[in-house]
């Protein structure tokens, strides 16, 4: 949910104090400057001395563009010291992937998180009934806005189970006591389980985005026996621009009737689940005479693409309870192109970290928390050799061996980079990718793409046996071929009668033990300090607690008095409730990342890096745990009036500073006068930036150095890079930006939504979709815009102009482009923001299309 943004108001925007003793790079009256401040082009200023260095320029195409606006790429002049201000508000993409934790010393992990007694009769039928009487409910499998503000894993700033939600479990004595004895069943599900053998059908394929054109049988039907389960996944079943933005494919139901037609025809099949992200599907069915015992159906999907939410590259997952064995079938598609194993290694660890399953009556389970994971999809992982000759003449010789010792997926897991717990099965077929569609040949296109097994299933888990692992060649649909795994998996199976024997013991032990005994807990420590916290810079902290009492205890952090979270917004303990046994051992985490829920407070000062959380012992006492350290401000999130008024980094301006400047930050928007601004007798230089240079400098970039860059604003950015291009902006002025050009495309896109205002005014909002479709209005609504908001307005206009050209190599199109910014530079007031129609976006992205396809000229 995106945060709320306070509404324009007519009084002095709080500005943050510096946290701590020390004020960074403070500027003393007399000293020289920082080196990294003369390294702002002085035709930011709003000077007239600029006109003749534009004249001078006007055969350089990257001095073309900035001197159209005042700009000059010149870095031998110093720059004035000016104040700043900070920020009121901000909206960050989502948090990167946080690793997975490290196994957790003495915790136990049930099977089944929460095995339920023996299915009642009349919940046994009401599960017979349609599709969607045994699936929980979770939100809308495709998204229809170009992010999905609603993303972010619940648990960042919310226990596992919401408070409101434990109250309904936990309110009463009997909500607890049937909790724990839930929790005592499955540590002792080995006792009443027995083991039974199910086949299980997966599959992979990357369509290309073509429709099914023949039947698919030999790919689903290959085994005389008809599986169990089937669990299919597609990559790339829809490619069109409309789909890339979360929008519906009709290709959808053309795919699932073609899997239902080629089903085994040796049994009947229930659709358990289908969810879609893009291109991305995933479905599974289960045999008709198991559909009873399959409960707890969750699905969930994570973008990875650009800025971490769009869906062309990410995963798609359903888990469920078969018996009582949970499984989770994960379908991904990683990044693309040979060089970039980094980037996919970095997708599997966003995916494992964001993908949650919320089931209403547990806490929310990660991919891991089950039994058995099968991940399959378009892993992407290429091989180590760069010869196409080469590579197709070891296949002609079958030496797939020799092959496979240069594959980017076998040497990552070797390495503990990516899939370090998963297994694989021996590879005996030859690569799947790439291929001339409706063909054998390989791709003879002008890229000759380089053979390789793009195409992968693995799994983890107890009680796995794989039987066949295999590709379909004579499938031509694709430029891929479909792949195949056949399991043979070991379920637990309930034995009633041991079940209810193991039952009335452990409530006749609790009954004994609750009569003599209160529960009671230790922690190692109860302070913890974080210092330096900074935007997007997640830091953990860790401590244990332990049972040592003569009971088990349930344990959970619980809001304080007229709060309804248990932390503040930029913290979270992992895991925020629980069970022990008596003398057992836990590690708790706790996790500090100020993202777009928490800077904007954090920034304006009206929040710090405290808090104090209350650890809530069932039938106990409570435990309290301080939380403390400092924050250090971020251009990003900072407003545009703001920022024109900084020359210098952020981090390097005093605090009082800050401080006076916010009082005059709302007269500037407002009024757009510059003479306030003159201090101590300050001249005309000291008049305020045209743009920010912090979008000038990441614009700069991108102009001169990306515009031919292949898929740029459509590749995701490596977080190590993007966290190096803030922490470069707020510390210095830099000659360049450090990281790839799309790890520099990705760091505009952030500062754009992390604007607390954006570009186009709140205020404008409904005006700006009443006008898209007339140009002139269009153009009357951007003039009506404060000095700061117009300029950098016109200023990404004649950047994305300028991109649009290149679009035989970058790859980009208008309506890409209009789709992404318009997102991002449109934005409805906070008020409105659930309730954006479809046909609100639309008109946002025709009002940014018109000034795409204008001419030069504006």
């Amino acid at each position: 949910m995106e945060p709320l943004a306070p509404a324009p108001h007519r009084g002095p925007v709080p500005i943050p104090p510096q946290r701590g003793n020390k004020i960074a790079n403070p500027v003393v009256p007399g000293a020289n400057p920082p080196k990294s401040t003369s390294a702002l082009p002085p035709s930011l200023n709003n000077s007239t001395a600029t006109n003749q260095t534009s004249t001078a320029n006007k055969g350089d195409p990257a001095q073309s563009l900035a001197s159209d606006f005042g700009f000059v790429d010149n870095h031998s002049l110093k720059v004035e010291e000016k104040k700043n201000q900070q920020n009121r508000m901000v909206a960050s993409r989502e948090p990167p992937p946080v690793p997975p934790l490290p196994p957790r010393k003495g915790s136990y992990t049930p099977s089944c998180p929460l095995p339920p007694p023996p299915i009642p009769k009349d919940r046994a039928a009401s599960i017979q009934g349609k599709d969607n009487a045994f699936i929980t409910p979770t939100k809308p499998d495709s998204l229809r806005s170009g992010f999905d503000r609603g993303d972010r894993p619940t648990s960042w700033n919310d226990s596992p189970t919401t408070y409101s939600m434990r109250q309904g479990i936990f309110s009463s004595q009997s909500g607890q006591r049937e909790y724990l004895i839930k929790h005592r069943l499955a540590k002792k599900e080995k006792e009443y389980v027995d083991i039974h053998n199910f086949r299980f059908f997966t599959g992979t394929w990357n369509v290309n985005g073509q429709s099914p054109d023949s039947s698919i049988e030999s790919w689903l039907c290959c085994d005389p026996e008809p599986p169990d389960v089937y669990a299919l996944g597609f990559q790339e079943l829809d490619l069109s621009t409309e789909a890339f933005f979360y929008l519906d494919s009709s290709k959808e139901q053309l795919w699932v009737d073609a899997v239902e037609r080629s089903l085994h025809p040796k049994a009947k099949y229930k659709k358990v689940r289908t969810i879609r992200l893009v291109g991305m599907m995933l479905v599974v069915f289960v045999n008709k005479l198991h559909k009873n015992h399959i409960q707890d159906v969750a699905a969930e999907h994570v973008g990875t693409g650009i800025m971490g939410k769009m869906g062309n590259k990410g995963g798609v997952a359903v888990r469920f309870v078969f018996h009582n064995t949970s499984f989770c079938f994960v379908n991904s598609h990683l990044a693309a192109h040979v060089e970039d194993f980094e980037r996919r290694n970095q997708d599997y660890k966003d995916i494992c970290a964001r993908m949650t399953f919320n089931l209403l009556d547990s806490p929310p389970l990660s991919i891991v928390k089950h039994d058995v994971v099968i991940w399959l999809g378009d892993l992407n992982y290429r091989l180590f050799v760069y010869d196409a000759a080469e590579v197709k003449q070891l296949i002609a010789q079958n030496e797939l061996k020799k092959l496979q010792e240069c594959d980017q997926l076998n040497i990552q897991r070797q390495t503990k980079r990516a899939f370090t717990d998963f297994m694989e099965g021996e590879i005996n077929f030859i690569p799947t990718y790439k291929y001339d569609a409706k063909t054998d040949r390989w791709d003879s296109s002008g890229k000759c793409r380089v053979p390789a097994w793009c195409d992968r299933i693995l799994w983890r888990g107890s009680n796995v046996k794989q039987l066949h692992y295999r590709s379909h060649m004579e499938l031509k649909t694709s430029d891929h071929k479909p792949v195949s795994s056949l399991f043979n998996i070991g379920v637990k199976v309930i034995n009633e009668s041991r079940h209810k024997k193991v039952f009335e013991e452990i409530v006749r032990i609790m009954d004994r033990m609750e009569n003599e005994f209160l529960p009671s807990l230790s922690l190692s420590r109860r302070e913890f300090t974080f210092e330096n916290v900074k935007f997007r810079q997640l830091q953990k902290e860790r401590f244990v607690i332990t049972n040592d009492g003569q009971v088990a205890c349930h344990f959970a952090f619980i809001p304080k008095l007229n709060d309804s979270q248990y932390c503040k917004t930029w913290l979270r303990a992992e895991p925020s409730d629980g069970f022990l046994e008596p003398n057992e051992t836990l590690e708790i985490y706790l996790e500090v990342y100020v993202s777009k829920d928490s800077v904007t407070l954090l920034n304006c000062g009206e929040d710090s890096i405290e808090d104090i959380l209350v650890l809530h012992l069932d039938r106990g006492k409570d435990y309290f745990i301080t939380i403390s350290g400092n924050y250090l401000p971020s251009c990003f999130g900072t407003s545009l009036e703001t920022l024109c008024r900084m020359k210098k980094p952020i981090r390097e301006i005093p605090i009082t500073k800050l401080i006076d400047l916010g009082e005059d930050s709302f007269m500037e928007k407002e009024k757009s006068k510059v003479n306030f601004l003159m201090v101590d007798g300050a001249g005309t230089e000291d008049k305020p930036l045209k743009i920010p240079k912090e979008v000038w400098l990441l614009v700069n970039h991108l102009f001169t150095k990306s515009c031919q860059q292949e898929d740029l604003f459509q590749t995701p950015g490596l977080q190590e890079e993007l966290q190096s291009i803030i922490d470069c902006l707020d510390t210095s002025i830099p000659d360049s930006i450090p990281g790839c050009n799309h790890s520099v495309a990705e760091a505009l896109l952030i500062f754009l939504e992390a604007l607390p205002e954006p570009v186009v005014c709140y205020e404008l909002y409904h005006r700006c979709l009443e006008c898209s479709h007339d140009s002139r209005l269009c153009k009357q609504v951007i003039s009506q815009l404060p000095r700061a908001h117009r300029n950098v307005f016109r200023y990404l206009m004649a950047f994305l102009r300028e991109l649009l050209k290149h679009s035989h190599n970058n790859n980009l199109t208008a309506s890409l482009i209009a789709t992404l910014f318009a997102s991002l530079l449109i934005r409805p007031p906070p008020n409105l923001v659930g309730r954006q129609t479809s046909q609100d976006r639309q008109r946002a992205i025709d009002f940014i299309l018109g000034f795409l396809m204008a001419g030069d000229e504006e």
